[in-house]
């Protein structure tokens, strides 16, 4: 039973809520049951260790505790002070994870020839970023793209809102946006902006092919270069008074759309007109 919140080991985990820890140590957090659940089921051999106080480690016994022990990971009973001291949720939930991070290549991700793609330009906001991966995850995309200045994916408020789906799809971190953009399209991917700006509105778009939605800042969007930069600028269409939508929102919706189109085919209505996007 660990017990001291102020020993080394718990003080190193402690430490992992900062980035440079992280980048130097390679390993972040994982707080909670969902994400720590997801962890073990899709991502054992990246699980280094999992924390319990005594009544989680009971509560979820079945979907978290077995199941890590039965795959070979060390498993550490803490008193609740401890669990506490080591993450840094407002409300801990009693279970956490230390886990190898693992960032795979933009060449792994296009080898394998994804239909659907996300790419995330200079996204500051923890819970916008976490909530995408989530959307992209639910929608069935094949992997998310994170541009060079962006938040960090590992931070644990971003951890946090993904929900475990961090550990489901390819993350791709670092990444130049228009050098990106001439390697999707180089592959046969069409990139598309969504902005506010769009000529085109998302009912109208064809999405049944390989493409990929680019998503920009939450204070500024997406700058002029880099919308001339994709195949085409598509906007959603607001039918109430609300002056826009929010980045994961707008993302959700045109995630919503692509999988929709993908699975059911192309609905759009014929009376609209056409779209070569």
């Amino acid at each position: 039973m660990l017990a001291n919140p102020r020993s080394d080991r718990i003080q190193a985990v402690r430490a992992l809520t900062k980035r440079s820890v992280r980048a130097r140590t390679g390993r972040f957090v994982v707080e909670g049951p969902q994400g720590v659940r997801e962890a073990v089921r899709h991502a054992p051999e990246r699980v280094v260790d999992v924390y319990a106080t005594v009544a989680s480690a009971r509560r979820y016994a079945d979907d978290i505790i077995e199941p890590a022990r039965a795959a070979g990971l060390y498993v550490h009973e803490a008193t609740d002070e401890v669990v506490a001291a080591m993450g840094d949720a407002d409300s801990p939930q009693g279970v956490l994870a230390v886990v190898s991070d693992a960032s795979p290549s933009l060449d792994e991700v296009l080898a394998a020839e994804p239909g659907l793609l996300v790419l995330l330009a200079h996204v500051r906001d923890p819970g916008n970023l976490g909530t995408v991966i989530r959307a992209a995850d639910a929608m069935g995309a094949d992997a998310v793209l994170v541009s060079q200045s962006s938040v960090d994916v590992t931070s644990p408020k971003v951890v946090r809102s993904t929900a475990g789906s961090l550990f489901h799809l390819p993350i791709v971190r670092g990444l130049p946006v228009e050098s990106t953009l001439h390697r999707l399209r180089a592959a046969g991917i069409r990139s598309l902006a969504a902005d506010g700006h769009g000529t085109r509105q998302l009912p109208d778009v064809d999405l049944t092919g390989a493409h990929c939605w680019v998503m920009g800042n939450e204070a500024w969007g997406l700058s002029e270069e880099l919308r001339a930069a994709c195949d085409a600028v598509v906007r959603v269409p607001i039918h109430g008074p609300a002056e826009s939508l929010n980045l994961a929102m707008a993302a959700t919706i045109c995630l919503y759309a692509s999988a929709d189109a993908r699975h059911h085919g192309d609905t759009r209505d014929p009376t609209r007109g056409t779209d070569t996007a």
